[in-house]
């Protein structure tokens, strides 16, 4: 498996300036192998990690679960 680090708050900014989410960066990261992908904060500590499915397939069904618990979560705030 191979490991990729970002730094969280400068591939976000990247995503709104673009545009676009990051599960259309994640789609076009999937190359039939397992990436575990590695967020860190300007301080290099972890901040999360997400393990890249190595297919599409597998990549929808994670981004349904997180739109699920976001919104969950977003709704507990209220």
């Amino acid at each position: 498996m191979k490991n990729i680090q970002i730094k969280a708050s400068s591939f976000f900014e990247l995503l709104k300036l673009k545009d676009t989410s990051m599960w259309e960066i994640f789609a076009q990261m999937i190359d039939g192998d397992q990436k575990e992908i590695i967020f860190l904060d300007e301080e290099e500590k972890l901040l999360f990690t997400y393990l890249l499915p190595d297919n599409l397939a597998r990549l929808e069904e994670d981004r349904k679960e997180f739109a699920q618990e976001y919104s969950e979560k977003l709704s507990g705030l209220n």
